[in-house]
């Protein structure tokens, strides 16, 4: 088994896989290669990440499972805090539970209430508290009123909390009070170091240590030893379906021109996806298509290229302040080439 790289992840069933079940064997192949951490999306349909995260852990014995994310609103805390102890004791404390806004669109279509900062800062809390075998009596906070929570008395675990965090309150709130910082996909050199220093600055003031707050860069990993076919849903597919879902955020977050965005939105190829995300459902052609309506430097901030060049890509990443690269968008066998390419430039250091 390769050497584990603990500053490198990938996400398993990247994008819109056939069946659940190719997570199986991304998840061997990734703890073969040295990949430090696999993550866990959820999308409402088959990839529900209690699930997904047994099969993870029953197929693996290494490398670390995170979700990023899930939403704690989906479940009761009770629920939430059990999944993650029997995560935690499968894998042998090799799980992080991560956690994000989630998507307001979809939520509102679901009759889902929305998530506020202060429901996951208390949230967390409380995941902490049970975790430790506390008996929570009246618990009255943001994330609702509760007679009593409880696990169980003998409990001890300090399992690692992450959070996927995109604006500058949801920073801060991950440098305050959680143990890893996801960040997202298509951010600039100059947006990656501004998240960082904002998570730091906010565990620095909260009394913590920033060094012990992992920032996660999220970085879409596309080379070119892929089909071109590939590669146009990997990246302007996925950007675009970001777009769909939250397009004023990512632009926002970006300091990009706004009116970029309205064009997107108005063009009746892009309005005909409606809810279906562009990058599960759109032809090449329309891809095509879609690539004309997004600027060069939308695209940019991906490792593109060679294997060679994705991954000195990837360590610029670290180099901007990130303590760890989530490979986003590609399957194992898809990263291999570039991990291959990374192992060569990986300094002593690293994690």
């Amino acid at each position: 088994m390769s050497q584990r790289m603990l500053e490198l992840g990938f996400y398993t069933l990247a994008g819109a896989p056939g069946s659940a079940r190719a997570l199986i064997d991304e998840v061997r192949q990734a703890e073969e290669m040295g990949l430090g951490t696999a993550f866990i999306s959820e999308r409402f349909n088959s990839k529900e990440a209690v699930t997904l995260s047994g099969a993870a852990g029953a197929v693996s014995s290494q490398i670390q499972i995170a979700t990023a994310a899930t939403n704690h609103n989906t479940r009761h805390p009770i629920v939430t805090a059990a999944y993650a102890s029997t995560m935690h004791g499968l894998t042998g404390g090799r799980f992080v539970l991560g956690i994000g806004r989630g998507i307001k669109p979809i939520f509102d279509a679901y009759g889902i209430p929305p998530i506020t900062t202060a429901q996951m800062e208390d949230f967390a809390n409380l995941m902490r508290r049970l975790w430790h075998g506390e008996i929570v009596v009246g618990h009255d906070g943001p994330i609702g009123k509760y007679p009593v929570l409880y696990l169980d008395r003998d409990f001890d675990f300090d399992i690692p909390l992450g959070l996927v965090a995109f604006a500058r309150n949801s920073l801060a709130l991950g440098g305050r009070a959680f143990d890893a910082v996801i960040l997202h996909t298509f951010f600039t050199d100059e947006t990656l170091v501004r998240c960082v220093k904002t998570v730091k600055d906010a565990a620095e003031q909260a009394g913590r240590d920033p060094a012990k707050v992992k920032v996660w860069s999220c970085f879409a990993t596309v080379g070119d030893h892929l089909p071109e076919q590939l590669r146009l849903k990997k990246t302007v597919g996925r950007l675009a379906t970001y777009l769909q879902a939250y397009g004023d955020l990512l632009v926002k977050t970006n300091r990009w021109d706004p009116a970029v965005l309205e064009r997107f939105r108005a063009d009746p190829l892009v309005a005909g996806f409606g809810f279906s995300a562009i990058d599960a459902k759109a032809s090449t052609d329309q891809l095509e298509h879609i690539a004309t309506l997004l600027p060069d430097e939308w695209l940019a901030p991906a490792a593109t290229g060679s294997p060679a060049q994705c991954a000195a890509a990837v360590r610029r990443q670290m180099e901007l302040g990130a303590d760890a690269v989530i490979m986003h968008g590609a399957t194992p066998t898809e990263l291999a080439p570039v991990v291959d390419a990374y192992r060569k430039l990986r300094p002593d250091t690293a994690i």
